[in-house]
């Protein structure tokens, strides 16, 4: 499926697609934390005040150079994601 998307025409290309990917795989794990956080999943009513609000953008580390990933936040501030812990620069 990468490759038919993709369609890479060089190691180069494989690489960015692998670099997608892990930016898609860590946003999708950073939003299941929050909906198990707000016990309520993305578009069902939500069961306190504590809702979601948004993302802040993050630049991280890794091995297919730094990519900028999306962390998605709560109105309360207490969402603390464990993929990604605050603060952390390096996955």
């Amino acid at each position: 499926m990468l490759i038919e998307e993709y369609l890479p025409q060089s190691a180069q290309d494989i690489q960015e697609a692998l670099k997608d990917l892990l930016v898609d795989t860590m946003e999708e794990l950073l939003k299941a934390e929050l909906d198990e956080h707000l016990n309520y999943e993305y578009g069902e009513k939500p069961l306190s005040l504590n809702t979601r609000n948004g993302s802040s953008k993050k630049t991280v580390i890794s091995s297919y150079e730094n990519i900028d990933l999306n962390i998605p936040r709560d109105r309360e501030a207490t969402f603390a994601p464990q993929a990604l812990k605050k603060y952390e620069k390096d996955i």
